[in-house]
């Protein structure tokens, strides 16, 4: 259902040191990229969803929208705490450590940062039935 996702950045090379190392462990592909953004996705499968970084349009900065986050979905806590950690390593900020969070489900793990321009990111693993 989901076509793509676009966040804006003041600084396309800043959030491309975040960006590459985190999409990359995730098995993401720059996918397009020029001047004033970069997607990432899957190359060879044009239904897959794409996740675009670059700047506004509107030649506006770029800002972030509170309440706003993207969330990547993974099968293994590992997964979960690697890119955290990877996030943390690349610029990112941290807005909630990798963890279990019972209050949202029983069993879902998740961890939360901010890319270097604001924007939020979630990394989950659903509960398993």
């Amino acid at each position: 259902m989901m076509a793509y996702t676009m966040v804006g950045t003041q600084d396309l090379e800043k959030a491309r040191a975040f960006y590459d190392p985190v999409f990359d462990n995730m098995a993401l592909e720059v996918c397009w990229e020029d001047e004033a953004c970069v997607s990432y996705g899957k190359n060879d499968d044009l239904s897959f969803p794409r996740f675009f970084v670059g700047y506004p349009f509107d030649g506006k900065p770029a800002n972030v929208g509170n309440g706003v986050m993207t969330a990547f979905q993974f099968e293994e806590t590992n997964q979960v705490d690697r890119l955290y950690e990877l996030a943390m390593q690349h610029g990112g900020s941290s807005e909630g450590e990798p963890g279990y969070r019972p209050q949202y489900a029983e069993g879902f793990y998740a961890a939360y940062v901010r890319d270097p321009d604001g924007n939020k990111l979630a990394f989950v693993m659903y509960p398993k039935e």
